[in-house]
């Protein structure tokens, strides 16, 4: 597992990574007075930050406008993933996530027949696991997939009410609780099922949409109920919607609506 507490990191790589994401997602050149309003860090610090980015060829620097853009020296890190398949680039993160929490996490694809289809797992070794056979399908409503479908697709309480009850439920959650779930999971990014699909099963999941707010790829950590804590899936639940909304943004080209990991939120809230 990774101790982010006591991992130290470096300030200036972070300033650097949160001022080169902002000019890339602005779609125009900026100036060094807005780039450090937008980052909430000084005006020298940008300034120095955006010599040091040019000098290496990763930002354009436009002496008539002062502005600063990105540059094609930035390609040099994308090029490697260029050809890969979305699945390609998802599973270090996912087994990441396995890994630091102690948990399974199934990756789904949503197809157009309403199903999820299981396309890949990861595990941390030494887990307690519930066995999955590769290909497996389920209503796209069930579980806390579903809510989160529900959530993603702004569907209505009787929208909602109708896929809910297209799902054989093991011990039914009850649509009240299911909707309330549903509406909760439109601000956290994630939801929960506990025991209610599948006897003796937590589930907590969180999707990821395309461009056009279609959903396409649902993640979800499946573990064996008791084995986590409340805080600890509440914590599996934040760290699958994080990583839902980067997939959304570098996979789908879904542009940034706000801070999406929790450093990026915890830096806002200070500024």
């Amino acid at each position: 597992m990774v101790d982010e507490q006591n991992t130290q990191f470096v300030p200036a790589v972070q300033n650097a990574t949160r001022i080169l994401r902002l000019i890339a997602a602005s779609g125009r050149p900026q100036g060094a007075t807005e780039i450090a309003r937008q980052s909430g860090l000084s005006v020298s610090s940008v300034f120095k930050i955006l010599r040091t980015l040019h000098q290496e060829g990763l930002i354009t620097f436009d002496a008539d406008e002062k502005t600063y853009g990105v540059a094609m020296g930035l390609l040099e890190f994308a090029i490697p993933l260029i050809g890969s398949s979305p699945g390609d680039l998802i599973r270090p993160a996912l087994s990441a996530i396995a890994h630091d929490h102690g948990v399974m996490i199934a990756l789904w694809q949503i197809t157009q027949d309403d199903r999820i289809v299981l396309t890949d797992r990861f595990v941390a070794p030494g887990t307690v696991q519930v066995v999955i056979a590769p290909n497996s399908r389920l209503p796209v409503f069930a579980g806390a997939t579903g809510r989160c479908y529900a959530a993603a697709l702004g569907l209505d309480k009787a929208a909602a009410r109708r896929g809910y009850d297209t799902i054989r439920w093991q011990d039914a959650p009850g649509f009240e609780s299911y909707w309330q779930d549903v509406i909760a999971a439109r601000d956290s990014g994630s939801a929960q099922d506990r025991g209610h699909l599948f006897r003796g099963l937590d589930m907590v999941a969180a999707l990821a949409c395309d461009a056009t707010q279609v959903p396409r790829l649902a993640m979800s950590s499946i573990t064996i109920a008791g084995q986590h804590s409340d805080d600890g899936l509440a914590k599996v639940g934040q760290t699958l919607a994080d990583v839902a909304a980067r997939i959304e943004h570098i996979v789908f080209g879904r542009p940034r609506s706000g801070p999406t990991t929790v450093d990026e939120r915890e830096e806002t809230e200070c500024q």
